[in-house]
């Protein structure tokens, strides 16, 4: 099993200009990452996707360092201005920009809500087929260029284990499936192992995260935390730090078969380059455990 690390993870060091957004190849390769996750770029001024992949490409294999997946967000439902032609035209453009960085993969948001002005009834169920049609479009367009797309648990929209299964029922195309994010099932008041267990046979990439939890029945803890959907709290945690259950997720994903990647996404509040140097190390060690050295 390759263990990588998503750029997201170094996104506060990139925002407050401790480090370019080309210097977290680098150091992912520094700290024995064996491929790494590009999301969203925080661009350089001047710069667009088209433009600045060639650039990291370059710095990829400058550092040996190969490219797992190409993380962006999509909304099917309210991107483009609510035209989902469009929204699909835009995500094509995106698998052109994986193409170029010769990345595997490309997981897209399918949505996050309804919008204000929308009037019927407001379940899953009722805009999936809309869902599954754009989603349809660009798969079948990546699967052109040799490139799987995906979409992840994210958002609380589309992020419940059933959703994401239905969704990949409903495009029933061999190149969709799912990035499967362990910790982001806590989000909508999953257990991440019940979930996981349900969404691993679509799985193409796996996020290993971790969250710290805390009870709804008590007052907000304030800075640093987010509620759930069921009024529950989270908060961002280093690899074996928090409250997923990590060794039993593994187990899970090996007994499904799942020898892929494994990218660290790191969200606590800790000094970035410490947190993710902890979770890799233990992160190492779960996966010695369950899978052998």
């Amino acid at each position: 099993m390759k263990i990588g690390v998503s750029s997201y993870s170094f996104s506060r060091l990139v925002n407050s200009g401790a480090i370019k957004q080309l210097d977290v190849i680098a150091k992912a390769k520094e700290m024995g990452f064996d491929v790494i996750e590009f999301s969203t770029f925080i661009l350089p001024e001047g710069e667009t996707p088209l433009t600045f992949a060639p650039k990291v490409k370059e710095e990829c294999e400058r550092v040996r360092i190969e490219i797992a997946n190409y993380t962006i967000s999509g909304d099917l439902l309210n991107g483009s201005d609510g035209n989902l032609d469009d929204e699909v035209e835009r995500l094509k453009g995106e698998v052109r920009v994986a193409q170029i960085l010769g990345s595997p993969g490309m997981r897209h948001d399918a949505a996050w809500g309804f919008p204000e002005t929308y009037r019927g009834v407001r379940s899953f169920d009722a805009v999936l087929p809309r869902l599954a049609k754009g989603c349809r479009a660009v798969t079948e367009y990546a699967a052109d260029l040799g490139i799987k797309t995906m979409v992840e648990n994210h958002g609380f929209f589309a992020q419940d284990s059933d959703r994401v299964e239905k969704l990949v029922t409903a495009v029933d195309h061999p190149n969709f499936g799912i990035l499967a994010d362990m910790g982001n099932f806590l989000c909508v008041d999953e257990a991440p192992e019940k979930a996981l267990g349900r969404v691993m046979p679509y799985a193409f990439h796996v996020h290993a995260k971790d969250f710290h939890v805390k009870s709804g029945n008590g007052p907000d803890p304030g800075t640093g935390w987010f509620a759930t959907r069921g009024g529950n709290y989270l908060r961002g945690a280093i690899i074996g730090h928090g409250d997923v259950p990590i060794v039993q997720c593994l187990k899970i994903m090996k007994g499904k078969g799942y020898d892929g990647v494994l990218s660290i996404e790191f969200e606590g509040i800790e000094e970035p380059l410490k947190g993710i140097a902890i979770g890799l190390e233990n992160l190492r060690k779960y996966v010695d455990l369950v899978y052998g050295a």
